[in-house]
């Protein structure tokens, strides 16, 4: 056990009501990505009574809190706070009924189901903890409170106001997300863990004209129909069968009656990419395909494309991500376990890229072990409500002191470490 996950021992009993009721409340009150204003000021408040510097509206809603511990690494403790535009379906007796207006003026559900609620959780019960045990670390802790993940734009508006605002860069960037997984465990993985992500909208234009006369008209919901068709084959021929991607057509819009053939349609695309090769030849065949299936069906201009949003891969940098495993397996023995690399993605990375500094993201299992252990062995996993599933509800325990000790524990690896003269015990 590492001095502070130790000091979290004797806290963590009184510490965990408190927990509870925060997240609790967060997760009632959850807001649309980039519009976090209610638990932003919760997660600032909160560093400002603990003694932290704390700046606020970084990039939008973002919060940034610096303590200073004496001469050691600048480490990078990160959460994203935003929820999704959904009703949720738990049943839980603190489920959200929140709505709000999303980016096309529609009243939406907004729910917390993919965890970043417990996100802000974990890491005020981190920054109290780090607060608590000064005396136990040194170097200069930064905790990031972060908007806008589900959307892309949170990152990088951060980034965008950090120079102005005189913020340090950090040395070490750490992160992680709850996902299924037996609670108690931790999954770690040197190397690309998530999945790049490019979502599209795709215009395709046609001619108009009633259904009775096809003969006159130029159909985009035909040409739309034939282009999902022919977009499933960039993946299953034009990418290698090593090279693992996911295409995805979500939407497809067109029309308003059964007897109009209308001007246009609409495609709404989603890819993941394990390989920056595999992610520009994908992007470029769906400009080719979209393109050629306009041409052959006459249509009286091209495409439009529009990016929706774009992530990049988490490629975790191998020796920071071996300090972060020593450190895990210590803490948590055989449930700290090597992932897969998962088609999820995110824009945690974004931080670590620009500044050029090693980053790690790891996850955390939020799944009942009791039904994650039946499901395994019934071969039903992919059956466990997942994120982003409107029936997605972490279990508390022990989930909430499994993220808390796997963020301190990652912490340590820096803040508790000896400089780098002594480290082989040479002073």
């Amino acid at each position: 056990m590492n001095p502070l996950t130790a000091a979290l021992e004797p806290l963590f009993a009184q510490l965990q009501p408190r927990l509870v009721e925060i997240y609790q409340d967060l997760h009632q009150h959850p807001e649309l990505s980039m519009q976090e204003q209610r638990t932003a000021g919760i997660a600032a408040d909160h560093l400002q009574r603990l003694g932290y510097v704390v700046t606020r509206g970084v990039g939008g809603t973002g919060v940034v809190g610096l303590l200073r511990n004496g001469d050691g690494p600048t480490v990078m403790l990160r959460a994203d706070m935003d929820a999704l535009p959904m009703a949720e379906q738990t049943g839980l007796p603190y489920a959200s009924t929140a709505t709000a207006t999303d980016g096309d003026g529609r009243t939406v559900g907004v729910a917390h189901s993919c965890g970043h609620d417990l996100h802000v959780t974990w890491l005020m019960g981190a920054a109290q903890v780090l607060a608590a045990a000064r005396g136990a670390w040194r170097g200069t802790l930064m905790v990031v409170f972060q908007p806008g993940e589900e959307t892309a734009q949170g990152a990088s508006a951060m980034i965008a106001d950090w120079e102005r605002l005189g913020l340090p860069r950090a040395e070490v960037v750490l992160g992680q997300h709850v996902m299924v997984g037996a609670a108690g465990t931790v999954s770690y993985r040197p190397g690309v863990i998530l999945s790049a992500a490019d979502s599209l909208k795709v215009t395709l234009f046609g001619r108009g004209s009633h259904g009775s006369q096809p003969q006159t008209a130029v159909d985009p919901v035909v040409m739309a129909a034939a282009t999902v068709m022919r977009l499933q084959t960039i993946v299953s021929r034009e990418v290698a069968p090593l090279d693992s991607a996911v295409l995805t057509i979500g939407a497809l819009q067109a029309g308003t009656k059964e007897n109009i053939i209308p001007d246009d349609a609409t495609l709404k695309l989603n890819m993941r990419t394990y390989d920056e090769a595999v992610r520009t030849h994908m992007l470029q065949a769906i400009r080719r395909i979209c393109c050629a299936e306009c041409d052959a069906s006459g249509a009286p201009r091209p495409p439009e494309f529009t990016t929706l949003s774009s992530y990049p891969m988490t490629d975790n940098d191998h020796a920071a991500t071996a300090r972060v495993a020593a450190a895990f397996h210590a803490q948590f023995g055989d449930n700290a376990l090597q992932s897969k690399p998962m088609s999820a993605s995110e824009d945690f990375s974004v931080f670590g890229r620009t500044w050029g500094v090693p980053y790690v993201f790891w996850f955390v299992g939020g799944t009942d072990p009791r039904a994650y252990a039946k499901a395994r062995a019934e071969g039903t996993l992919n059956r466990l409500p997942s994120n982003h599933s409107p029936r997605f509800a972490p279990v508390l325990e022990p989930t909430l002191k499994t993220g808390l000790q796997a963020m301190l524990s990652a912490a340590a690896a820096w803040l508790c470490a000896p400089p780098e003269g002594t480290r082989d015990g040479n002073a």
